[in-house]
């Protein structure tokens, strides 16, 4: 039982066996409503393609639409521009999660974002996004490992699904403060939290597929078993830094926090170690395992950053 402000209940119009709304908000306090909430309206935005414009410099537009939290993007062009627009316009729609080409006409097309971040929290976008770059990470290694072209193009096309996750993030992180609401129960400060973790694994993502690039270089099985040994160590420390930094964010733990942080110590004598194993390579070989060793220490420095912003969220909790 709730007693009501009479002057509010006036105000309103209610009478006794009236029903009144309820929601709860992200910090956790309670509002109530006379009448239910009215569906938020759709963010427009129009986009006028007049001259010749390049693939990327549209797709660059579209996902800063679908960033910003624009639900309805109409791009209008000359009529001779239509299968250039066309074709952008449904790369886009496969690039990222939500938006589908709803309307075309002759000189204009539609799209409209018919995502449902309730659905697809921020934090089960980095739930997928800590697994699928582990496991590209893993892939990448293997495929070197056993000569598999078909994997590492494999772990290639993965970032995009990456990419995909994070842009959702970054899309979610913007509503949230341009229009005050999140539809998801998380609050600004952990969207906050979130967007930043979202970049470092779309970046640990980017460094897998670096390792899946260099595939060419070592197709004919240049790499002798007792290097292929020390890179794999040095992807598990990685991946077990990453792990232990996730963990930590999900379950507030700010000891193994630091303990993350703690094992990029040891992480770095693994990658000297591979450092000075491949010095002595030459020409597009070297080039390739610097790429490698590279990545696998960027990945690692990037999974303590997670521990960081781990233990900046625990200590802010209050945990």
């Amino acid at each position: 039982m709730v007693s009501l402000p009479k002057h509010w209940v006036v105000d309103a119009g209610l009478k006794a066996g009236d029903t009144v709304f309820i929601e709860t908000e992200p910090e956790g306090s309670v509002s109530i409503r006379p009448r239910p909430a009215e569906k938020p309206q759709l963010r427009r935005r129009i986009f006028e393609e007049k001259g010749e414009e390049r693939r990327d410099h549209l797709l660059r537009k579209l996902i800063g639409a679908y960033i910003g939290g624009f639900n309805y993007v109409e791009i209008r062009f000359r009529p001779e521009m239509g299968p250039f627009v066309r074709r952008v316009a449904r790369d886009f729609s496969r690039m990222v999660i939500g938006p589908e080409v709803i309307e075309e006409t002759r000189n204009s097309v539609v799209i409209q974002d018919l995502s449902d971040t309730a659905e697809l929290s921020a934090e089960k976008c980095l739930r997928r996004m800590h697994l699928t770059v582990r496991a590209m990470h893993e892939d990448a290694i293997e495929a070197l490992r056993t000569h598999d072209e078909a994997l590492a193009r494999d772990v290639a096309q993965r970032d995009q699904d990456v990419d995909r996750l994070y842009w959702m993030v970054a899309k979610q992180y913007n509503i949230a403060h341009t229009t005050g609401g999140t539809g998801n129960g998380a609050s600004k400060a952990e969207l906050h939290n979130y967007r930043l973790i979202a970049k470092l694994l779309e970046r640990i993502g980017d460094h897998a597929e670096r390792i899946a690039r260099t595939y060419p270089a070592f197709a004919e099985g240049r790499l002798e078993p007792k290097l292929i040994k020390e890179m794999d160590a040095a992807r598990e420390s990685a991946t077990a830094i990453l792990d232990k930094a996730f963990t930590a964010l999900l379950t507030a733990d700010i000891d193994a926090a630091n303990e993350a942080v703690d094992d990029l110590a040891r992480h770095q004598k693994l990658i000297d170690g591979l450092s000075h194993h491949v010095a002595t390579r030459k020409g597009e070989e070297l080039l390739a395992l610097a790429a490698i060793v590279d990545s696998l220490a960027r990945s690692a420095n990037y999974a303590t950053d997670i521990a960081e912003i781990a233990i900046d969220h625990a200590v802010f909790q209050g945990t």
